[in-house]
């Protein structure tokens, strides 16, 4: 199975875009957003365990996953290309990108959303993951899963279990010193999100010796489920040139919010 999937090819487009979904997310989660980005090829990474992947295990390594992710996407970057990841996915994104980088391939840009810093200590995560209440406990206070699905039998035989994988997935990370990122890194937040803080969300600008901007947009963990930030990757890709692999770094710019 593709580690993504790329629901209208573009060929003519002049960018592309790969989305990583959050924690007991899936590609679909992002099915739309070829939609409200068509200047964009959008492309969704697709975790196993779950959709077109039910059958195969769910990932225990989240940095030999997106090492896995990088080989598969660097076809990709023969045109700029954009990475968005959330929540969990921001994690995946951040690694995939380091990945890339340290094969000397440059993404056009890192969006990192709705997730503190991946040198942050993610013990949240690892409580969450403990058992099947602790997911239950977690999602309920993340939003964007409906109250009724989460006691559903089905929703718990069979969602549940790579969720949980998921969380212990992440709890498992750690992030690992080593060179700095070249590409552009925007992070995204919703005001009303209690996973994250501004502080935390600020401290991504530590993994980059490219441009950082931070923005703070309406809504809650999952602001993108009805405002999907379609201005913040077309305006923050537009706004610093791309660069070619190996060139000079971008210079830093002033973190903003809104």
């Amino acid at each position: 199975m593709s580690w993504t999937e790329c629901s209208e090819s573009r060929p003519f487009a002049a960018k592309r875009l790969v989305c990583f979904p959050h924690a007991g997310g899936s590609s679909y989660f992002f099915r739309d957003w070829r939609k409200g980005l068509p200047e964009f090829e959008v492309h969704s990474v697709c975790y196993p365990g779950r959709a077109d992947r039910f059958g195969e295990p769910t990932a225990t390594d989240l940095v030999a996953m997106a090492g896995e992710i990088a080989e598969a996407v660097k076809p990709l970057l023969d045109r700029p290309t954009v990475l968005f990841g959330h929540s969990m996915g921001a994690a995946v994104a951040y690694e995939t990108a380091r990945a890339l980088e340290a094969d000397g391939v440059r993404p056009a840009h890192l969006f990192v959303s709705g997730a503190p810093a991946s040198n942050l200590v993610r013990s949240d995560a690892r409580a969450a993951g403990a058992n099947e209440e602790s997911v239950i406990a977690a999602l309920t206070a993340l939003g964007g899963t409906d109250a009724e699905l989460l006691d559903h039998p089905m929703f718990r035989e069979l969602i549940l279990p790579y969720i949980q994988a998921d969380f212990r997935l992440l709890g498992s990370y750690e992030h690992r010193p080593g060179a700095l990122l070249g590409c552009p890194v925007t992070a995204v937040a919703g005001a009303d999100d209690p996973r994250v803080t501004p502080e935390q969300v600020a401290r991504w600008a530590s993994v980059t010796e490219g441009a950082f901007r931070q923005w703070t947009v309406p809504g809650g963990h999952f602001y993108l489920t009805d405002a999907p930030p379609y201005e913040l990757v077309r305006e923050a890709h537009l706004a610093p040139p791309y660069e070619p692999v190996r060139e000079a770094h971008l210079a830093r710019d002033e973190t903003r919010s809104r």
